[in-house]
């Protein structure tokens, strides 16, 4: 079974106030936020809106529903352009009921707009653990504010900004960047309140708003030339890292590991360097080498057994990089931490 609602949606409190109409509920109001309770009976979680000046909110989807929503944003009205990071579950987004659906993935990010006559319809699963941080941008109270800024835009973003009273459809996705996942939990774990919670808040969404759009002309060049790192990336780098140390005797080369973690090598290389300010390959012999230390300290390994554990196969390139990194032979540091054992 499950359970359809059609809601209002020129701004994010709309979507607060027609759900909690339609669920026969409460929410709270607060200055500037609207914040309902999923019931009981419904699920668990919430959905809050903040209300910023110039025709920008912020909505928050937090819960897990105990049937599938079948989620309408009601015809005939001009949408907000809104721009959803996805932070969890995937979900589906189609315009209109007899389109082709679009699956939105955890850590996906999109810039969607509609038509009074092609709204938004969304299919949220059940038992699914939901996390949607969304920028509702009203264009036609946003259209001053961005004026001055759009002859430095591309003309997809100058047609979608200009576009007020929502005659054009546009849909686009990519997967937004760790900045942008660090400025999310920054304001979804504000914990300042009143005016000073207000400012921060809005400041905090113009920061996501031109990331987001730095990252969305970031996204116009091929993989290997971007220049900002995606959150999905990112784990993928964290992944790989993982690899290393786990299989530090027998690590693949570059192009295997790149594969494994599911990016190009380009991206990889360009990752570690953000990251760790060297290339994989550096990253790789610099942790033998760490590995390797520990080992002299910690174990009762010789230095040949301890060159086989880290994956090098010469004893004397070991011995070599050991020098140069300590400046002091493998030999003499295991003289030094175990005493007068063999080497």
């Amino acid at each position: 079974m499950s359970k359809k609602l059609s809601v209002g949606d020129m701004e994010a409190s709309d979507i607060v106030k027609d759900m909690a109409s339609v669920l026969n509920v409460d929410y709270d109001e607060n200055h500037n936020e609207y914040c309902l309770r999923i019931p009981e009976k419904f699920g668990t979680g919430f959905v809050k809106a903040t209300i910023f000046d110039n025709g920008i909110s912020v909505l928050e989807s937090d819960y897990l529903l105990k049937k599938e929503l079948h989620f309408e944003l009601k015809k005939g009205v001009v949408h907000p352009l809104k721009i959803m990071f996805n932070r969890q579950s995937p979900f589906e987004h189609k315009f209109t009921e007899d389109t082709d659906s679009q699956i939105i993935n955890r850590l996906d990010s999109v810039m969607l707009s509609s038509t009074p006559t092609n709204n938004h319809f969304f299919k949220i699963p059940a038992n699914t653990a939901i996390c949607v941080f969304s920028i509702e941008i009203n264009r036609k109270l946003f259209e001053e504010k961005i004026e001055s800024f759009l002859a430095e835009m591309n003309e997809d973003l100058v047609n979608v900004f200009r576009d007020a009273n929502g005659i054009r459809k546009f849909f686009y996705k990519g997967q937004y960047s760790l900045d942008i996942a660090k400025f999310i939990e920054e304001f979804t774990e504000c914990e300042l309140e009143g005016f000073m919670k207000a400012v921060f808040l809005e400041g905090k969404a113009y920061e996501i708003l031109v990331h987001y759009l730095q990252q969305y002309l970031d996204d116009l060049n091929t993989p290997e030339k971007r220049k900002i790192i995606r959150k999905a990336t990112m784990e993928s780098i964290e992944e790989a890292v993982e690899i290393i140390k786990n299989e530090i005797a027998s690590i693949d080369n570059v192009s295997v590991l790149a594969k494994r973690v599911g990016i190009n090598p380009n991206t990889l290389q360009n990752g570690f360097k953000h990251l760790y300010k060297s290339s994989v390959n550096e990253y790789i012999k610099n942790h033998r080498i760490e590995k390797a230390k520990e080992l002299l300290e910690t174990s009762s390994l010789n230095i040949t057994e301890i060159t086989y554990k880290i994956g090098i196969n010469s004893r004397s390139y070991f011995s070599k990089i050991f020098k140069k990194r300590y400046g002091i032979t493998p030999k003499a540091y295991l003289k030094k931490t175990r005493g007068d054992k063999s080497a």
